[in-house]
């Protein structure tokens, strides 16, 4: 990844040893931290004794048009011979299973939705009403009655594939623009013109969906602040009531990452990484000043809601608490003592042989992956989903939840916070939240709090 800035890291932040881009901390424990499950323990069991008045759905569709040169997340190039078809049968079943192993001893209750990927809307749109049938029909959510978040792209947010979703109840879209440049775009290799960008804008509005969310992405090669404020004015032209402002990560096995070592070399890439991390340092201060300037608040590093907005769902889309059940083989489901998944993969021969298995599987009444959470590590989570929020952490919360205070539980981590001036000392009596200077590090404090046995976990993985 190159630019034209020389000043180091060290220079912009005054802490040289921090590298500001560690890892985006979405959930934890980081996924790569799962494991098989040797005892591959029934869901009924494991979901005995959890609470069901408010739980949330995610449905994840693994395919998409094309695979973005950043992108590694669980998802394959098309679905040739009907995969979608089979796809969806799979989830169908699926579906049926869990929702028997929840029982009927207590009300069942789903109290938010989402659908993402890949691309959801990479389904036509019947496909897209079989998808509001399962979550519907199969599992009783009613997304007529809470927040409904579906992803898309602007190829695939056709006009027929957004009256499905606003007819059943789709309450926030969410279109991964990353650049209206389209040098940018093609840098980041993302196929894509502004002017399809501007349209599918256009249908998505039209569709009258309460919630509009736009994906850009800085420290793609070539991005200046000029180039930056143009996509960031155009998105604005839109008025969407919600903005995600993402760093460039080049990961494992992705299309950066290959392209990158090719071109450079590991020598390379290192020697320019601190300018890179200034570059993104700077890039991220130019956004998040522009959109405060323009009536948006900061609801994290990445997420900014315009004032006037509705909140839908919970903040940032993260989840401190559990009770999340995920239908798919790129989902996660969350109870308290486990989460637990299907394998993982980012390399596309391995994930197209997942998505073979996940089809041709007719018991999914049992959980394969994942890693059970004990008390130190729910406590773990919770102090690091909510920090990372800008409203911080109400102690209160904390210690109802836990019976302790995080400053007792944590006390090296937040010390070294402290220290860094990532803690807000200003910030109310019984609220423990960031500064500014340690919103803009998230990617660096919230990695600075995985436990020693997830890092292991995470160190040991074998990428594929």
């Amino acid at each position: 990844m190159t630019t034209s800035t020389t000043t180091s890291t060290a220079t912009a932040t005054g802490m040289p040893t921090v590298r500001p881009y560690e890892s985006y901390v979405y959930a934890y424990p980081h996924k790569t931290a799962y494991r098989p499950l040797p005892e591959r323990p029934a869901l009924r069991e494991l979901w005995a004794a959890e609470p069901k008045s408010a739980l949330s759905l995610y449905l994840h569709i693994p395919f998409c048009e094309v695979r973005c040169g950043f992108c590694n997340l669980f998802t394959r190039i098309g679905a040739p011979e009907e995969l979608t078809t089979r796809y969806l049968d799979a989830l169908d079943r699926q579906a049926v299973a869990v929702r028997d192993a929840l029982g009927d001893d207590e009300p069942v209750r789903f109290a938010a939705a989402a659908f993402g990927g890949g691309t959801p809307t990479f389904l036509t749109a019947d496909e897209l009403e079989r998808l509001c049938d399962i979550a519907e029909k199969r599992m009783g959510a009613d997304l007529l009655a809470v927040p409904l978040s579906v992803e898309t792209s602007p190829s695939t947010a056709t006009a027929d594939r957004l009256a499905v979703l606003a007819d059943r109840g789709t309450t926030r879209v969410s279109i991964g623009v990353q650049s209206f440049v389209d040098a940018e775009a093609r840098a980041a290799v993302r196929p894509q013109r502004r002017a399809e960008v501007e349209a599918a804008l256009g249908r998505i509005r039209d569709a009258r969906i309460p919630v509009l969310n736009i994906d850009l992405i800085y420290g793609i090669d070539g991005q200046t602040e000029r180039t930056w404020l143009t996509s960031l004015d155009a998105a604005l032209a839109w008025r969407p009531e919600e903005l995600y402002l993402y760093p460039l990560y080049v990961r494992p096995l992705t299309g950066l990452h290959r392209l990158g070592a090719a071109a450079t070399g590991p020598d390379a890439e290192a020697v320019e990484q601190a300018a890179w991390d200034e570059q993104r340092l700077r890039l991220y201060a130019v956004g998040r000043d522009h959109l405060l300037a323009h009536g948006y608040e900061q609801v994290s590093m990445r997420m900014f809601r315009r004032a006037d907005a509705p909140q839908e769902g919970p903040e940032d889309y993260a989840c401190q608490t559990d009770g999340m059940i995920g239908l798919g083989c790129g989902a996660r489901s969350y109870t308290s003592a486990l989460h637990y998944s299907f394998d993982y993969a980012v390399d596309m021969r391995e994930i197209r042989s997942i998505i073979d298995r996940f089809t041709a599987t007719e018991d999914f009444s049992r959980a394969e992956v994942g890693r059970y959470v004990d008390a130190a590590e729910a406590r773990r989570r919770h102090l690091l989903q909510s920090l990372l929020q800008a409203a911080g952490l109400p102690l209160d919360d904390y210690r109802a939840r836990f019976g302790t205070e995080p400053r007792a539980d944590f006390p090296a981590e937040l010390a070294r916070f402290a220290d860094r001036g990532w803690l807000d000392a200003r910030a109310p009596e019984g609220i423990l939240r960031l500064s500014p200077l340690g919103l803009a590090h998230s990617d660096a404090l919230g990695p600075a709090l995985f436990s020693p046995g997830v890092r292991a976990a995470m160190a040991a993985y074998e990428r594929k």
